[in-house]
């Protein structure tokens, strides 16, 4: 490929909107490198985020249950949650499982890294994949999640992608990638 030319943007100026601890967004005056000025471009800066594909050792993917205000529905959904200021992401994965599931152990590999939305916000999902994974403890729920905890096999997972029922993207697009990694492993 040729060398590709630097699309980056200048920022002028940045003022901050709101900052408190779920939300922080900011107004940028920026400068595209065709010298068009845009006055009023917004950010949201959230803090990293992580997810995690939990399988057990008998093959059970292992799913939490619970409402989105901001879609007012009750979905099924992978384990995710915030990374913690001075934590690793797999260390923020590992603690969020346990948490939010009581399940821990096995063996962790990085999925992938993906962005909830390049355009306006500034942090990325790390998303891991953990096989082999035991349940250990009970749930350990911040105050404010209400949380259910589901195991379901292989085809009921791939059932629920196929029928629309993982609404939230950043958990889909980890799903889809581990199933058609599988898929091409098998051929």
């Amino acid at each position: 490929m040729d060398k590709l030319k630097d699309m980056k943007w200048e920022t002028l100026k940045s003022e901050y909107l709101i900052k408190r601890p779920w939300l922080t967004a900011r107004k940028d005056t920026v400068k595209l490198p065709n010298g068009v000025v845009n006055d009023e471009y917004y950010v949201l800066e959230y803090p990293d985020w992580i997810n995690v594909i939990a399988i057990t050792a008998d093959q059970r993917f292992v799913f939490v249950r619970q409402y989105r205000h901001g879609i007012d529905q009750t979905n099924f959904e992978i384990v995710a949650g915030v990374c913690e200021q001075g934590e690793d992401f797999l260390q923020s994965a590992k603690r969020e499982l346990q948490e939010e599931t009581g399940y821990a152990g096995g063996t962790w590999t990085k999925l992938m890294d993906i962005s909830p939305n390049s355009s306006t916000c500034t942090n990325l999902t790390h998303c891991y994949l953990a096989t082999g994974v035991s349940h250990v403890s009970n749930q350990h729920l911040d105050r404010t999640e209400d949380i259910e905890v589901y195991l379901f096999s292989e085809q009921e997972v791939l059932n629920m992608l196929e029928q629309g029922e993982i609404k939230q993207a950043l958990m889909a697009a980890p799903l889809y990638k581990y199933f058609f990694t599988q898929l091409k492993e098998q051929k």
